[in-house]
Order: structure tokens, then sequence, then C-alpha cells
């Protein structure tokens, strides 16, 4: 009887991990557990607006562009004052909106130059367990406690001028925390101890620029950590090349030249290729991730220069990829050939990366508030809704349980089927 009870614990335990990590309870980092864009919900709303479907609505003050992130009952965003001079990490409670921390993470005197169209306050943090990283490119990064807010390591020390503002995201990986640094000045990958901030690897860009302009080096990229054929690896792509690394020790396993720079969406793994994205040159490619060294001649599938975007990443579903460009223009990709299906144009400008559940694709603009939902329709162009909201949306949406978290440019909205 002991035993049976000892085995039937046992599978109970087993099996609330499982349900632990399916990713229906949590939106732990950028794009989400998968790094995909992909919710396993089959019950996000269709449709709302300001009077339908708002379980609440939190004011969330300054400027900032980070992606919401959630793990259990709360919600977590970084924050800035528009001038940069104090960073801010904010806490949401998941049920009521209701703000459980708002911290000042750090305090900076004389902030680095950032554009008005970019803010102090773009990388989006991670969360994990009774921990949250929070990041904020070269002015700090830090590991706050869920349960207090309060600081449990801090590193001002990672120099980087990145001379229009911070948006590489940092990732977990087992201990590690990496984060892309690819400013003007100092291009890099480290690799911090996520208990202890200390630093356990990290390996300088070793991309021949062609150039001595530090604007032709910048990069805003967050790394995707994939297997291929049983070898563990870090796609992170930077100005003018992507560098495939070891993300166990920063090691070095194969380097691609496409030109381009400002890289800002995530790579997505699939199909046995990476697809890498980027301003300039090929704009988006697709590369057999098994080589080492230079493999720009030999491991390069097909590349595609039509209606892509420079920020928003793509989502693969099935075998095509789907995409909407900054200016509103989204289209379809055959995955195997990078051949266009179809291609419509919508309207507005757009930031967000788009988001897939059940058979549906949200994309989110930028400058009145409008999130299109289409069907995941290879074959046509098939708007399924078009709903509005007050402001428009630089952050990348996330998903909790069956609630769409939206971040707009002054808001943090809950959407939820539930709700009246």
């Amino acid at each position: 009887m002991h035993s049976l009870r000892h085995w039937l614990c046992l599978g109970f335990i087993l099996l609330c991990l499982t349900h632990a990590v399916s990713g229906a309870e949590y939106w732990n980092e950028f794009r989400g557990p998968t790094a995909d864009g992909h919710s396993p919900s089959k019950d996000i709303p269709l449709a709302w607006s300001e009077k339908e479907h708002v379980t609440w609505k939190t004011a969330i003050t300054g400027k900032a562009w980070s992606s919401p992130v959630a793990w259990g009952n709360q919600i977590w965003v970084t924050n800035a004052t528009p001038d940069g001079k104090k960073l801010y990490a904010v806490c949401l409670d998941a049920e009521s909106g209701k703000t459980v921390h708002d911290v000042t993470v750090f305090e900076i005197a004389n902030p680095m130059f950032c554009i008005g169209y970019n803010s102090y306050a773009s990388p989006t943090p991670v969360v994990e367990g009774n921990r949250v990283w929070v990041h904020y490119g070269s002015a700090g990064t830090a590991c706050l406690d869920t349960e207090t807010g309060k600081t449990v390591w801090s590193r001002q020390d990672l120099p980087c001028d990145h001379l229009r503002g911070p948006g590489s995201s940092p990732i977990i990986f087992r201990n590690l925390l990496i984060i892309n640094f690819d400013g003007a000045d100092h291009q890099y990958v480290i690799a911090l101890n996520k208990e202890t901030g200390k630093t356990e690897w990290k390996t300088d860009r070793s991309i021949n620029y062609g150039t001595d302009n530090g604007d032709a080096k910048k990069a805003y990229c967050t790394p995707t950590i994939f297997e291929h054929d049983g070898r563990l690896q870090m796609v992170s792509p930077a100005a003018v090349a992507t560098i495939s690394y070891n993300p166990l020790n920063g090691e070095e396993l194969w380097t691609v030249y496409h030109g381009g720079y400002n890289a800002a969406a995530r790579p997505i793994y699939s199909h046995g290729h990476v697809y890498i994205n980027l301003e300039g040159g090929t704009r988006l490619l697709a590369v057999r991730p098994d080589g080492t060294g230079d493999v720009t001649k030999t491991h390069v599938k097909w590349t595609c220069a039509k209606s892509t975007p420079t920020r928003p990443s793509q989502l693969v579903v099935g075998d095509h990829i789907f995409m909407v460009n900054d200016k509103g223009v989204a289209s379809c990709l055959d995955i195997e050939t990078g051949e266009p299906v179809w291609t419509e144009r919508m309207e507005g400008r757009h930031s967000a990366s788009p988001i897939y559940s059940n058979g549906r694709i949200y994309f989110f603009d930028e400058d009145d508030g409008h999130t299109r939902v289409i069907a995941a329709d290879p074959k046509e162009y098939r708007l399924l809704a078009d709903n509005k909201l007050d402001g428009g949306c630089m952050a990348s949406p996330a998903v909790v349980e069956d609630s769409l978290l939206i971040r707009t440019r002054t808001h943090l909205y809950r959407i939820d089927n539930k709700a009246p």
C-alpha cells in the first residue's frame, strides 16, 4: 500500500509538472515559451473592442515598447520615463490587472541618445519561477525577486553604444541569461549566470563588417536556441552576418553572410532550416544549420526580398511562412521555395510581431489600435475580424491561458471571451 501511494503521488507530481510546462499558463519571454509566436490556446477571442471582452485595462505610464511576459498569476513589463532617467519593472496581477510591484530598477544621470521611435525600455524581460530578469541595454541588466520586487543582482558594466536605443531581449537557457549586444562600438554575445549575474562566457562578434561606420553595425535581435541533428546551437543574427554558437560556451559553429543591418525579427527554426530576417541585404533567407565555418555559399536554400519586414517577426504555420512588413503588407510564402503565395496590403504601420492560435493569425498595428485577425490559409488572404482599441501597439502581444495580453502605447489589456 505504501508503494502504491508513493507511485500515485509521483504520478500526480509528474502530471502537474507536465501541465506547468505545457505553455498554457505562461508566456515567459519574447514570442512566448516556444520562441515562435505560437499559442496552444483553442479559445483566444476573435473579436473585441474597448467595450467588449475587456477583462481589465490598466494604464502604464512612461514610454516603453517591451512586451508583457507572464508566469503563474503575475504579468511583468519594463517601463521607462521618456527621457530614460528612470528605468522600471512593473508587475500586474493577472486576474485583476492591479499593480503588484512598480519598482525603480535603475536611475541614469546621463542616458544615451535614443530616437523618438524607440524607447529606453524596448527589450522584453524574461520570467521563470520566482525570478524575473529585466534588461535595458547597456544602461543595465537586473534579476528581481518576483514575490518582493527586490533586486537580487544587477550589472551596469556591459558596454555598448546602441546609437538609436536598445532592442535585443534576453533569453534564459538552463543556468544562463544570454544577451546580444550589437552597437556602434561593441558587438558581442554574453551569457550571465542567471542566479548570480556573473559572466559565464563572452564572445566578440568575428564578423567582417566591411565598414568603420558604427551605424551599419547595429542590430536589435533576440537569439533562438534549438537542436539540429543532435547538435545544440544558438542562432544569433547581427548586422552583415548571422552566427550560430554553442549556447553552453559561446563557441562559434557557423556563419552566414547576408548583408544588411538593424536585424530585429527573431529567427525561427523549422523544417530543418533557420529562417533569418533583417533590414537590407538579402532580407529573408533559409539556411541549413548543419554546416561549420562560413556557410554562405553552401547552406543558403533560398532568399526572398519581396514585402519583407524589418521589425515584426515571421510565423511558420504548416508548410508556409506568414508575415507582415512595416507598412502593413501581409504575405504568405511557400516554406520550401520562399516564393510568395499571396500578398495583401492592409492599413497601418506594424512593429509588433504577430501571433498564431487555433488556425488564426493576429496582426497588431502601431498607429490606430487595429488588430486584424486572418485565417492561416495558405491559399488566400481571409480577414476574419478587425478589432479596434484606443491606442496602437509597439509591443508584441502575449497569451495567458485563453486570454490576450495587449500592450498599447498607454495601457495593458487582458482580452477574454469570458469578459462581458
